[in-house]
């Protein structure tokens, strides 16, 4: 509010203005009123200040009731809104133009508290001849301008009866209701922004496929999102509920959270109807601006969920197919004819081959064909993991199970193939001891981690492999006969290469291409007697030996530093052969080549497994490879 001397400046000024907007102090309606449809339009783009306005209007005109008052409500640009007061007064008003859609600016009405506040920017009183023109003399007007939270003008609030009520009081109640409209305004925008906040919030938290709560320090369930619902068997209707109903560790949670350790991956059985379900749990503190703790927001998923995402980007997927088996042969087709008819089945399936015929492609084909594709394909390989490691590593062990267990526990491999496929590659080298628990799982589907209490169920489809007599290591008792029988409900036999006729050439031209595309290189044409090599050679490392081989022709361009004159041909092999049966006799120089030969193809290069079985030093056999080969 402006004071007395103040007021007369601002009136004077507005005078001066009238006189240059050659305004007629004789007329009396204002210069421009809103048609009914322009009216429409700017009650419409001001809605809000209406909305807001009309319960202050109501509350002052209560005071005012039967006084000869009314209250104008205007937009930015002077223009009435709504009005609410006295009907004589209003009629009265009415007789000079003064209704809703008329023009109050200083343009359209001369002097007069709203215009000439909304020019100023600031609260003004005119009374009698204040007035510019003659007709609005018989007034008093008090109007203050009304703002945003950016101070911008957003409309006028003015309070008008005769001229003989007028008394410096009526301004300071205008501006009074007026300072109540912004605040108000200033709340319905925070409300607002809340609301939309909460909205986003919402939305956000129910778009999650993770489950999300939020606990007071009480235990008192604030917010819940939709899949937490889904996952717990609970609804909304659990908000404003302690939450132990739920989860009973909470405030095992509460606890470590406030000592300031982190809660993070823990596992936690929940029972919903007559099945139980494991989580992983993280939960963090919710603190208040002094940075005390107020509650928890905690987020689980489903421990199956987490161990397939974790499988889907280490690698742990299946990405073959039948179709990547490439070759044309009888034996091959057979083959894939076989693997593709048991593909669907439950039962364990045991894959017998050399090495290199691709056991584990077949095995991921098998996957990849059946109901569990879109599920993890777990593999191990059984001769690659230290025996002491090897039962932890399938089975998976808790928190302080033996010195070095990672903090939590671990999954096993089981755990991590649930719903899918687990692949045991060499299998004959699981330790007899493991062998029983295994056993027990293939019967059962229910295992304990090591050092664990708690009994976990599983649904794993068994694919094994390995390139050893079974049979034999059952009568020599390093494999379980019953484990044997139990692995082979189906047994498939992957052929070696030299047995699958007319498969070496197609694959020589298959893996020409696509190790060219790989080294971004061009196939190269070789000699005719690389290439009769390559056919006549028996391949005892099969097709990830031809693989190799071609890479090594690729990188080379058509040449090779592959040595195929220390190795056994078919020409070769069947001249030494014919030589035998002809005359059953040879050379004993001639038979160590072809027992350590044999054995090492057999070993798939492999000296020291080759050395133990022809019960010979290693040292030995280099001497004679040197020698002899």
């Amino acid at each position: 509010m402006i004071g007395v001397n103040d007021l007369k400046k601002v009136i004077d000024k507005s005078h001066r203005r009238c006189v240059n907007y050659d305004i007629d102090k004789k007329r009396v309606f204002p210069i421009r009123t809103l048609s009914a449809v322009e009216l429409h339009k700017a009650l419409d783009e001001d809605s809000e200040l209406i909305k807001i306005s009309i319960p202050f209007m109501e509350i002052l005109y209560d005071f005012l009731r039967g006084s000869g008052f009314a209250l104008y409500l205007t937009n930015s640009e002077g223009f009435i809104l709504t009005i609410v007061g006295d009907e004589e007064i209003i009629k009265d008003m009415a007789q000079i133009g003064i209704v809703e859609g008329a023009d109050m600016s200083e343009k359209s009405t001369g002097t007069n508290a709203i215009g000439t506040a909304l020019y100023e920017d600031c609260s003004v009183q005119t009374s009698g001849k204040d007035h510019y023109i003659e007709a609005y003399h018989p007034l008093t007007c008090s109007a203050a301008v009304i703002h945003n939270e950016k101070r911008k003008t957003i409309g006028c609030l003015n309070l008008t009866g005769k001229c003989k009520l007028a008394h410096p009081h009526t301004l300071g109640l205008v501006v009074a209701a007026v300072k109540s409209i912004e605040n108000q305004l200033k709340v319905e925008k925070t409300q607002n922004e809340l609301f939309n906040a909460y909205q986003y919030l919402n939305k956000v938290m129910d778009s999650i496929n993770s489950g999300i709560f939020a606990l007071n320090t009480n235990g008192v369930i604030k917010a819940i999102n939709k899949s937490a619902c889904t996952m717990l068997c609970v609804r909304e209707e659990v908000i404003n509920k302690k939450v132990y109903e739920i989860l009973n560790n909470w405030r095992e949670m509460l606890r470590e959270i406030t000592e300031g350790k982190i809660y993070e991956g823990k596992e936690v059985t929940y029972t919903c109807g007559d099945k139980k379900k494991i989580f992983s749990l993280n939960a963090y503190p919710i603190k208040n601006k002094i940075g005390d703790i107020i509650g928890i927001v905690g987020i689980f998923n489903d421990i199956q969920n987490v161990y397939n995402l974790v499988n889907k980007y280490t690698g742990k997927n299946a990405t073959y197919t039948f179709q990547d088996i490439i070759g044309k042969s009888e034996k091959i087709l057979e083959l894939k004819r076989e693997a593709e008819s048991i593909a669907n089945s439950p039962s364990t399936v045991l894959i017998q081959g050399e090495s290199g015929t691709g056991k584990e492609l077949i095995a991921q084909a098998i996957h990849n064909s059946s109901s569990r594709r879109d599920k993890s394909f777990v593999a191990i390989n059984c001769g690659a993991i230290p025996k002491s490691l090897i039962e932890s590593e399938l089975f998976g062990y808790e928190r302080g199970a033996f010195t070095g267990a990672k903090q939590g526990g671990h999954p096993g491999k089981f755990e991590l193939a649930n719903g899918g496929t687990l692949f045991l590659d060499e299998i004959g080298e699981m330790p007899l001891d493991v062998q029983v628990h295994f056993l027990r799982i293939l019967q059962t589907s229910c295992f304990y981690r090591v050092g664990g209490s708690k009994n976990i169920s599983v649904d794993v489809r068994i694919i094994a492999a390995t390139n050893e007599n079974l049979k034999g290591k059952v009568e020599k008792g390093t494999f379980r006969e019953d484990l044997y029988y139990r692995l082979s409900v189906i047994p498939i036999n992957v052929p070696p290469l030299r047995e699958r006729n007319g498969d070496v050439e197609i694959l020589i031209q298959y893996f020409l291409k696509t190790k060219a595309v790989k080294l971004g290189k061009s196939i190269p044409k070789m000699k005719n007697n690389i290439y009769r090599k390559l056919i006549d050679y028996t391949w005892p490392g099969n097709v990830r030996e031809l693989e190799n081989c071609i890479e090594n022709i690729v990188n080379m361009d058509g040449n090779t530093s592959f040595d195929f004159e220390g190795d056994f041909s078919i020409e070769k092999q069947n001249n030494v052969s014919q030589k035998i049966l002809e005359y059953n006799m040879c050379s004993l120089e001639q038979w160590d080549k072809i027992a350590i030969k044999r054995c090492i193809e057999k070993c798939n290069g492999n000296i020291t497994k080759a050395a133990k079985i022809l019960e010979i030093n290693r040292s030995t056999i280099y001497s004679k490879m040197k020698k002899n080969f």
